[in-house]
């Protein structure tokens, strides 16, 4: 079966019963509390697994005039049906020590009562009873398909609980709650069920009678208290004992436990018959239990919170699905597909590719383009098409996203009469083995075809890297003699809002127009070395980022003061305790991996800056530093920072190379060949190695672990890019 019938039963069978789970939730949440308000009531005074059945008749003896039941309930709470010395009937929670009465009965609240009804029934009877067992199933089956969903999503059922990754907040956390709360939901569906089943008569009988085990009973006579089987029976062991109504010999007393029923002698105690309960009785007992929570506080709240997921669940789900519904309708073309040169198409799971394609739309559209955009699944033909771009993310396992689940079917079977240009890009998360599959699919699928000729190979995009994405539009642009101009305002407009940071420190300009800001944020906020801090100027139109190291709770910049930079120019005026607004912009994708035990980081220039801070930070991994400048002057700015970490050993290695220090420029790159080694090493050890700086060092550097790579482990780097091993983050 494909993801999208999956998907399509999940969400029909989520509608059709959406109603009555909202309210079977919110009833069932009303109702987790009735349990533990029940047993914090003062009643359970003595340890029942202490006491046996004689004692407490003993002291039932020695209150009452006589005792006519004994139940023990699901709180353990001991309760007896009695008859006063004064001829007066009861029924209390008694002391089962001493036999005094500690408490009344519950009583019901009407709250309670109403919930009840309202979720067994819906207060329509037995029709209603049917409508709850029915929608009890479809829940279920909910839970199965959804389920299956996370499974296929996340690569198959050994890694159902690997990472997920946060591209939206309502997927994220309805994946993560339906991963933790699968088992809860079950019980609690499948209880229902059952209940439903047995209110309907539609289990089978409990055919067991009961059985003779004693035919001659002895002469002699006991009390009560005197009874083997009352003597050594504690009072946990049993739910019910019913005493004698007459002196009639054949007039027993009855035992009930959860699995077996006795009768036993009045007069000298013998087990005179038992009846085990079946399966059935069985399984009534204890879906009771786990359908209400009754007797344990711990399990009523994980039921509260199950209820309190499953509205989650619905309320997230819906919100997903507009979402997807709203990416498909917001699509408004200025051309028609016949008429427009530039064709956009699409394949998006949550919508977020969409905003990177709407991006790239409107800059077409402004450097006055025919442009026209769709889901791949509505590709057809185009008149006057020369250029097609898709953008495509990939879900699960390498699967399409179900607008796109058709693409390459349709495009098999689809001629195009005209010459056709094409670029694919990839969306999706290395944290995936599968990453961007289904754009390479795409590629190939189209390479194969005639009149299809690509521009670009396929260039994949992790977490939605803004930076990656503006590198592949400058290539695509060059490519076709265009200037698209795109901000990251354009894709996604971000709510944070800009707080103050105190300059603390900044030095003054060493030989390569390079210095150091140190500044402190105005107010709490969470950041780890590696992302980025984002400044809007006046009168600016973008904003500008910078990576940042965290150094105690501080924020270390290390900035290149260009001669028209305006932003660079403007960092580098600030004064100290002068005030800079801005925010800190969440960059995963280059944090240092947590399970990481040895690590490369390789940089050039100002590209060093969160490396600092990494190493700074590092207490147990092997960290080892290359680098990359002009002179030995370029060096000093960074000595202190570097040295200090070398002498505590939070940096194993550090090497420097300075391209203009001989006449033969040698860079960065030029220490990984004489440590192929180590490189080799970290990488089949399934450590890191990240990488910060100019895209030229990053082209440099990349080539030559492709040839490390190629040579020593008899493989390409792409291997260990798609496993998140090679991190970058250059400019």
């Amino acid at each position: 079966m494909t993801i999208s019938i999956w998907r399509f039963s999940h969400l029909t069978l989520a509608i059709s019963a959406a109603l009555f789970i909202t309210v079977a939730s919110i009833t069932g949440i009303i109702l987790a509390f009735e349990p533990i308000s029940n047993k914090i009531n003062p009643y359970n005074v003595v340890d029942t697994q202490t006491i046996s059945i004689a004692e407490t008749i003993a002291a039932l003896q020695n209150e009452y005039e006589e005792t006519i039941t004994i139940n023990i309930d699901e709180n353990d709470f001991v309760i007896a049906n009695i008859i006063t010395k004064e001829g007066k009937s009861e029924t209390i929670y008694i002391n089962p020590k001493t036999g005094k009465k500690v408490g009344d009965l519950i009583e019901k609240s009407p709250l309670f009562e109403f919930a009840t009804n309202l979720h067994r029934s819906l207060f329509l009877k037995t029709t209603g009873r049917f409508i709850i067992g029915f929608v009890s199933f479809l829940l279920f089956l909910i839970a199965i398909t959804g389920t299956i969903l996370i499974v296929k999503r996340q690569g198959g059922f050994k890694k159902i609980f690997s990472k997920v990754v946060k591209e939206d907040f309502n997927q994220y956390y309805h994946i993560i709650l339906g991963k933790w709360f699968l088992i809860p939901i079950a019980i609690i569906t499948l209880t229902g069920i059952y209940l439903s089943l047995e209110k309907f008569s539609l289990l089978p009988k409990n055919k067991a009678i009961h059985e003779e085990i004693t035919q001659n009973s002895p002469s002699s006579k006991l009390k009560p208290t005197e009874f083997e089987v009352f003597k050594t029976t504690k009072l946990s062991e049993i739910t019910a004992l019913e005493f004698p109504f007459s002196s009639d010999e054949e007039d027993y007393f009855n035992i009930t436990t959860v699995n077996k029923e006795f009768a036993v002698h009045q007069f000298n105690g013998t087990i005179i018959t038992q009846k085990k309960q079946g399966l059935v009785s069985l399984g009534s007992y204890y879906s009771l239990i786990l359908h209400t929570g009754k007797g344990s506080i711990i399990w009523s709240l994980v039921l509260l919170l199950s209820c309190f997921a499953i509205l989650f669940f619905i309320i997230s789900g819906f919100s997903m699905t507009l979402k997807r519904r709203k990416s498909k309708t917001s699509i408004k073309n200025k051309f028609t597909k016949d008429k427009a040169e530039f064709i956009v198409l699409v394949g998006s799971e949550t919508g977020s590719t969409f905003n990177f394609a709407n991006a790239f739309y409107n800059a077409l559209l402004k450097n006055d383009k025919k442009v026209f955009i769709s889901t791949l699944n509505e590709y057809t033909t185009y008149k006057e098409a020369k250029n097609i771009i898709i953008f495509t993310a990939t879900y699960g396992d390498g699967d399409a996203p179900i607008n796109a689940n058709k693409f390459i079917e349709i495009s098999n079977k689809i001629k195009q009469q005209n010459i056709l240009k094409f670029a694919v890009v990839g969306f999706g998360s290395k944290a995936y083995p599968e990453f961007c599959k289904f754009a390479i699919l795409a590629h190939a699928n189209l390479q194969i075809h005639e009149n299809f000729t690509p521009t670009l190979p396929v260039y994949k995009i992790d977490n939605q890297s803004f930076k990656s994405f503006k590198i592949w539009v400058k290539q695509w642009s060059f490519n076709n003699q265009l200037v698209l101009n795109i901000h990251e305002e354009d894709i996604k407009k971000t709510s944070k809002e800009n707080i103050d940071f105190k300059v603390l420190e900044k030095t003054n300009l060493n030989v390569d127009d390079t210095f150091l800001l140190k500044i402190k944020p105005s107010k709490k906020v969470k950041f780890v070395s590696g992302d980025l801090l984002s400044i809007s100027l006046k009168n600016e139109n973008k904003n500008r980022l910078y990576s940042v190291a965290k150094i105690d709770k501080s924020i270390l910049l290390s900035i290149k003061k260009h001669e028209f930079g305006i932003c660079s120019t403007y960092l580098n005026n600030l004064q100290l305790n002068e005030n800079l607004s801005a925010h800190i912009q969440e960059n995963k994708q280059f944090h240092f991996p947590k399970k990481a035990t040895e690590g490369i980081l390789i940089a050039n220039g100002t590209g060093i800056a969160p490396f600092l801070g990494m190493i700074q930070k590092n207490k147990k991994k092997k960290i080892h530093l290359f680098w990359g400048g002009k002179t030995k002057e370029s060096i000093k700015i960074y000595n202190d920072l570097i040295n200090n970490a070398l002498e505590n050993k939070s940096l194993s290695t550090f090497k420097s190379v300075f391209s203009q220090e001989q006449q033969e420029k040698i860079y960065v790159q030029y220490i990984l060949k004489n440590h192929a080694k180590l490189v080799v090493d970290v990488l089949k050890n399934g450590n890191v190695i990240m990488i910060c700086g100019s895209i030229a060092m990053q082209k440099g550097v990349e080539s030559e672990l492709e040839k490390i790579v190629n040579t020593h482990l008899n493989t390409s780097l792409t291997e260990f890019i798609n496993r998140g091993q090679i991190k970058t983050d250059c400019y």
